[in-house]
């Protein structure tokens, strides 16, 4: 399973540092990084793919109150599109 999530920040430096500092958090989920992205329209455009180990810890954690005050703290503005996706081989 993998976990997409995509949202806008005020300063992308800014938010790294506190993207950085929250590693920790997203391993205890069971979340490991795969890709980050940055649109090329709007590099304060982010977009993330996590694999997930644990679907339920995962989705504990994209609801938590201590990550949405982590987002707000790093600049995230307004809620993030998250999404949990099956992968599917192409045929």
């Amino acid at each position: 399973m993998h976990l997409l999530v995509r949202y806008k920040v005020f300063d992308f430096a800014k938010w790294k540092s506190g993207y950085d500092a929250d590693l920790s958090a997203r391993q205890k989920a069971g979340l490991k990084e795969i890709y980050l992205f940055r649109n090329a329209d709007d590099p304060n455009e982010v977009t993330l793919l996590f694999s997930v180990e644990e679907v339920h810890k995962a989705r504990a954690f994209v609801e938590s109150d201590d990550l949405h005050h982590a987002m707000e703290t790093a600049g995230v503005m307004g809620a993030a599109e998250v999404s949990f996706l099956n992968y599917t081989p192409a045929t």
